[in-house]
């Protein structure tokens, strides 16, 4: 799981170590060597957990999809940013923060606990 990109769809694996990662700040937190470049680059996707190459000096719009299970791979990065808010925010959006005033009801008392049995026949 990528800690950089949150939805990230295939893994690549990196031509100088032969090792897997999800993305290249995953390589280079883990690894003491910088990540060659190649022209041909080899990824799995997370969908169909298959592998496939790719020639990146002939990469088209058409190349964006896994050849496999046709998972589209090639999205806008989604990175985790800070987030700064109020808590307990407008209750009429969100009434989980309100206290419940309802009084609970006594569990021992229910029509199966009375006696009726002078009433029965």
């Amino acid at each position: 799981m990528c800690k950089h990109i949150l939805n990230a769809q295939v893994s690549i694996r990196a031509p100088c170590c032969k090792q897997w990662f999800d993305c290249a700040e995953c390589h280079a937190e883990k690894q003491d060597h910088a990540l060659s470049r190649t022209i041909e680059m080899a990824f799995m996707c997370k969908k169909c957990k298959k592998a496939f190459r790719k020639d990146m000096s002939v990469y088209e719009e058409s190349d964006e999809y896994c050849p496999h299970c046709d998972n589209h791979y090639v999205l806008e990065a989604k990175i985790p940013q800070a987030a700064i808010g109020v808590e307990g925010g407008d209750t009429r959006v969100d009434a989980r923060i309100i206290k419940d005033e309802r009084v609970k009801q006594d569990p021992t008392r229910s029509i199966y606990s009375q006696d009726f049995s002078d009433r029965m026949g």
